[in-house]
């Protein structure tokens, strides 16, 4: 009997799309209150994800879904580190 292995699937929190895990960026809030960008999805912290594209991130910006979502305020300087780690991303 094949079992068939279960792809988990998260939420952009700025374009609204369910996608498999890895194909989303997290962003964390750390237990002290940092915020952080999780590349590899498993670090400590409440969560959110986004679409890796330069787009959603500005949405997200725009309506401040990811910081409605973490539940605090995300400076301006951590949304261009992003930014430009996503564009490094391809």
């Amino acid at each position: 009997m094949s079992t068939t292995k279960r792809i988990p699937s998260r939420k952009c929190v700025a374009c609204g799309e369910i996608k498999p895990k890895q194909q989303l960026a997290r962003i964390i809030r750390t237990p002290e209150g940092n915020i952080e960008y999780d590349p590899t999805g498993r670090k400590n912290g409440r969560g959110a994800y986004i679409c890796r594209s330069v787009e959603c991130l500005a949405k997200a910006r725009k309506n401040k879904s990811l910081s409605k979502s973490l539940e605090t305020e995300i400076p301006a300087l951590f949304y261009e580190q992003v930014e430009k780690e996503l564009k490094e991303l391809g």
